[in-house]
């Protein structure tokens, strides 16, 4: 069984005009959310045998800030530049050309790819995914080749917004 975390990049800022989408920072919320959800995977004693973001600057960012919280280098985290805006097949090819030894992976990335991934994946209805969001669930596959549509079991839904006043 494998086990996955699709993330979604922290609110990200809109102030430059001229910076590209690829290059757009957090903004303020995004950089409180970010180490937020981490703590609450930390509450949940999450791992992560490998981090894979895309290399975008609001999901990278958030993928480092998480990294942090949970103890995870920095220098181990991995980016494919496929994740950027990628559709549910693109994360499938992806996600099935991952190393056999890696159990648990957390996936950083953006919508509407990763919503749509989701209820693909897990068999769900979720109307979207919100910045910072995550959704985790078990795999019933051994090998990541064997990933498809509905080989999972969805653990959680969590995003910002929900239980804020535990934080």
């Amino acid at each position: 069984m494998k086990t996955l975390y699709l993330i979604r990049h922290a609110k990200s800022s809109w102030d430059n005009p001229d910076l590209s989408d690829f290059d757009r920072p957090l903004n303020d919320r995004g950089k409180r959310d970010a180490p937020r959800m981490g703590r609450r995977l930390k509450e949940r004693e999450v791992t992560a045998d490998l981090m894979l973001s895309s290399p975008a600057k609001r999901a990278l960012t958030t993928c480092k800030e998480i990294a942090k919280v949970l103890g995870y280098s920095e220098d181990r985290i991995k980016t494919d530049r496929r994740i950027y805006h990628a559709d549910e097949d693109v994360l499938y090819s992806v996600l099935s050309e991952l190393d056999e030894s890696q159990q648990v992976v957390m996936l950083y990335g953006h919508n509407p790819g990763f919503t749509s991934f989701a209820n693909s994946l897990f068999n769900e209805y979720i109307m979207n995914i919100p910045t910072c969001g995550i959704v985790a669930g078990n795999l019933n596959i051994d090998s990541w080749k064997a990933i498809k549509a509905g080989c999972g079991k969805m653990l959680f839904f969590d995003f910002p917004k929900r239980n804020k006043k535990k934080d």
